[in-house]
């Protein structure tokens, strides 16, 4: 059987797994009009499967994992039916949430390919179309790519050379050093090393920079900024504490909203100033903020931080899977209720986060810990996990409805998984001319969270009434 060497990353993800938190990206595929279990397994086989990691399982072994051709590999296994079961005045929705939420906490089969597509045959007049995929095989960017291929007209992956010789020495080569370790240049290792950084020993063994001490005052600046950035990685303050934090019981809940039109959310971005990205993130921390005052708890004064993944490879190489991104802390001011003050608080937050080396050392982070056993990797991933509430997850999706099987994907959401014991997942998508909020959470600490989803739309709406106030462009005062 045909095997290659699981990059260090994608071995740190395959052990992630734990009692609260599976590392499965989840998603949702709503479809108008409805679509067959034939149809779909024809289509998977014809355009997934030419995807090698989709045939292959992962094996463990003492110096990491293996992906490894499965020679029992059965289609059946991978692609099935499930109904519908609905509670008694329980919508289809609800009953569809239920059942995402289910599935989110149910682990996939090691002895298989980590995936598996469950389809809904009779939802809304349609069907709907629930996909796992554990995280080891890619991140989200990857995996949008793949989703996008297997489309009515998507592309084919470009026919992979493999050298098995060169994987098996060290998959991580190809890329590593170019998308990460090129800032870590020799003057940054001895700048992290003057500060008494216990991190240089282990940059210094993933990185081997090759590049010369140069003096220049933009090699300077590069290894002040990377000792800031680890420094505030390493001292970040432990979160707030909030009813969102804390270990949860392992029994997801999940929930999603109606689009928002893009364009809109635009504009009021330009009215104030501001970014797209600036109005979204102002949204989620109100709607956070006013839930927990609703549930009795003050978020004055209190600020949450997510974990925000920040793509580290080139868009056309996508396709190759695996994971290549780092993490960057954002911190959502839930405490701010003046929506105004609030949009210009993240405004600020997102400006400090440019230009920031922190996405690189927490990838870096996340290499070395694919190097430790198991009960090591859980100590190094806790820190993560003790400064954070929430992973959110922003992605821009195509412009225009895309179709399946014949039939329009007139919806989609997906959700990204937690580490440690995290217990929010926070999910932005836009597709079709829309944008939409859902929101993945331990049943432990948050029962609800369709709450939170619709307080979103009314945050938006505070903002978009202060944009219609503003004078118009020539408009004198």
């Amino acid at each position: 059987m045909a095997s290659e060497r699981m990059s260090r990353v994608d071995t740190a993800w395959l052990r992630m797994d734990n009692d609260v938190n599976l590392m499965m990206i989840v998603g949702v595929w709503l479809l108008t009009p409805a679509i067959t279990l034939e149809a779909l397994r024809e289509r998977i086989a014809d355009k997934l499967l030419k995807y090698d990691r989709f045939r292959q399982k992962a094996v463990v072994d003492a110096m990491g994992a293996s992906w490894v051709d499965d020679p029992d590999f059965d289609i059946t296994q991978h692609v099935v039916s499930v109904p519908l079961q609905r509670k008694k005045g329980q919508s289809e929705r609800e009953a569809l949430q239920a059942l995402c939420g289910k599935l989110a906490a149910a682990p996939l089969d090691m002895r298989r390919p980590l995936w598996q597509f469950h389809l809904v045959e009779d939802y809304e007049g349609g069907s709907a179309l629930l996909a796992r995929i554990h995280h080891c095989i890619g991140d989200g960017i990857a995996l949008i790519t793949v989703m996008m291929s297997i489309t009515d007209g998507g592309t084919d992956p470009p026919k992979r050379r493999r050298n098995l010789a060169a994987e098996e020495k060290d998959p991580d080569t190809d890329w590593l050093s170019d998308a990460v370790l090129k800032p870590l240049t020799d003057l940054t290792v001895k700048a992290i090393g003057m500060y008494g950084s216990g991190i240089t020993k282990s940059l210094d063994a993933l990185a081997h920079p090759q590049q010369p001490l140069l003096g220049s005052v933009d090699m300077a600046r590069s290894g002040l900024q990377v000792v800031q950035d680890v420094a505030a990685l390493a001292l970040l303050a432990d979160d707030s504490k909030t009813l969102l934090k804390g270990k949860g019981n392992g029994r997801k809940v999940v929930a999603w909203g109606e689009p928002i039109p893009l364009d809109v959310v635009k504009a009021v971005g330009k009215g104030l100033n501001c970014t797209i990205n600036d109005v979204l993130l102002s949204c989620v921390a109100g709607a956070i903020g006013q839930y927990l005052r609703d549930q009795g708890e003050d978020p004055e004064g209190k600020e949450i931080r997510a974990m925000v993944p920040v793509n580290l490879r080139p868009i056309e190489k996508a396709w190759q899977l695996g994971n290549r991104f780092g993490l960057a802390p954002l911190v959502l001011p839930i405490g701010i209720e003046n929506p105004v003050e609030r949009i210009y608080a993240v405004h600020r937050r997102m400006a400090e986060m440019k230009g920031s080396y922190q996405p690189l050392l927490a990838f870096a982070v996340l290499s070395v810990s694919g190097l430790f056993i198991k009960p090591v990797q859980d100590v190094v991933l806790g820190m993560f996990a003790k400064k954070t509430t929430a992973v959110m997850t922003n992605v821009p999706g195509p412009g225009t409805p895309l179709k399946f099987c014949g039939s329009t994907l007139r919806q989609t959401m997906f959700w990204v998984p937690a580490s440690g014991d995290i217990g929010v997942g926070v999910s932005i998508l836009s597709y079709g001319g829309g944008v939409q909020f859902g929101l993945i959470t331990d049943e432990k600490l948050c029962p609800h969270p369709q709450q939170i989803i619709d307080r979103f739309e009314p945050e938006f709406e505070k903002l978009l009434l202060v944009a219609m106030m503003l004078p118009w462009a020539g408009e004198e005062g």
